[in-house]
């Protein structure tokens, strides 16, 4: 649970910093295009981060294995999917995109182990 929700803190700053370097520091550097797709990393590090959060939240009060994993793939997922469209805005190396789908998927996992626990939840009740 300390562990989930630091890294979810960290990752909140990274998005904050990454989101600005990206506004002020990127903008006359890389095209229009590679700054939208540096964008997409940054608002989807923004959305994942928050769900990280919640599910740190939810390990205070209950845990499970699906919760644990739910975590450890939201945090993969960011690595992966915001990870490589920075480093492909950056680089503009395409073949990084071949990674971004991949965290599209762990964050799928993610969240459908998010489900499986909150039905857990409700179930039992």
């Amino acid at each position: 649970m300390k562990l989930v929700l630091s890294v979810a803190a960290l990752s909140g700053l990274l998005a904050v910093a990454l989101g600005a370097f990206g506004a002020h520091g990127l903008k006359a550097i890389i095209s229009p295009e590679m700054l939208e797709v540096y964008k997409t990393g940054v608002q989807y590090q923004f959305y994942h981060t928050f769900a990280l959060l919640a599910v740190g939240i939810l390990m205070n009060f209950n845990q499970s294995n699906a919760l644990k994993w739910s975590a450890y793939l939201f945090m993969t997922g960011i690595i992966l999917f915001s990870g490589s469209l920075y480093v492909l805005a950056i680089s503009g190396v395409n073949a990084l995109g071949i990674i971004t789908p991949c965290g599209g998927v762990t964050w799928i996992a993610a969240w459908i182990l998010l489900f499986v626990h909150c039905r857990k939840l409700t179930s039992s009740k």
